[in-house]
């Protein structure tokens, strides 16, 4: 009879070893991939709701002030 207990050599026992170049690609695909989700979410609660500026964009003229007339 053949133990069932003991793990196949075919099947890895723990995770892969992977080169760094291909553990920073990973986690940029997977940044890339929260930072649109979120703006997806942020998108719809913000639709309807602009920053307030100010009303007053003319600048006051002081160049009497500046040559001193």
């Amino acid at each position: 009879m053949e133990d069932n207990n003991k793990p196949n050599v075919d099947e890895p026992t723990g995770p892969k070893k992977i080169s760094l170049a291909e553990a920073m690609k990973r986690k940029l695909e997977e940044k890339k991939q929260a930072q649109s989700q979120s703006k997806k979410q942020q998108s719809h609660l913000n639709a309807g709701v602009q920053k307030m500026t100010s009303q007053i964009k003319k600048k006051p003229n002081n160049q009497k002030k500046r040559t001193g007339v």
